[in-house]
């Protein structure tokens, strides 16, 4: 927790590039707080958290080969408060989320205002959790079946149930190979599966409605 009177030292972690630089120059702006550091990748970002020490992480929640559930469980200690600033997010996971300690979840079209409130808030120790989440946790643990998928996720098996390759996806996703196939991985251990076609057979029987 930081001093009321203390600017807030920030650290960036969205492998948006744009949403990042307009952040930085918002932020960069606003004596009461300070950027530390920034990427859009999990492990330099890992290593430079430790390092710095800021009082808030503020992460989206879809990191390109990774997501912000995984930052939260590899959190290096001293990181501060984590408040996830994000374009969607599946229930199972904002809960797991919460369960890892974050502190705070807003939508990316929060007004400039809003999301420097809520950041100073975090800093301070409170915890902002919308009630639109509250009432979809309460949605989704209520449903143990179902799984949700991200953004990237739901791409993904769009591009597998059309019969494209990695490549394929990955052109049209403006996307790496090896981030298409890491996402295949998310999804064969999300949904239990071992091979494409057993994830096409699951997708179709019981996802459909979702892709």
């Amino acid at each position: 927790m930081v001093e009321a009177s203390a600017p807030i030292r920030l650290y960036l972690l969205d492998d948006h590039m744009l949403f990042r630089e307009g952040l930085l120059r918002l932020l960069d702006a606003d004596p009461r707080f300070v950027v530390v550091g920034q990427s859009g990748l999990l492990e330099p970002a890992l290593a430079e958290i430790a390092q710095q020490r800021p009082d808030v992480v503020i992460v989206d929640y879809d990191l390109g080969e990774h997501t912000a559930l995984d930052f939260m469980r590899r959190r290096p200690p001293g990181a501060g408060a984590a408040l996830l600033v994000t374009a969607g997010l599946p229930e199972r996971d904002a809960l797991e989320l919460i369960r890892l300690g974050l502190s705070g979840i807003c939508r990316k079209e929060v007004s400039p205002d809003e999301l420097k409130a809520s950041i100073h808030a975090v800093a301070l120790g409170q915890v902002l959790i919308e009630q639109r989440y509250l009432q979809s946790i309460v949605a989704a643990s209520a449903a143990p079946d179902r799984v949700s998928f991200t953004e990237r996720e739901r791409a993904v098996l769009r591009g597998l149930l059309q019969g494209h390759s990695n490549k394929q996806i990955a052109r049209q996703l403006a996307s790496s190979e090896s981030a298409i196939k890491a996402t295949f991985q998310q999804l064969f251990n999300k949904l239990d599966v071992r091979s494409r076609s057993q994830l096409v057979m699951v997708v179709i029987q019981s996802y459909g409605d979702l892709i």
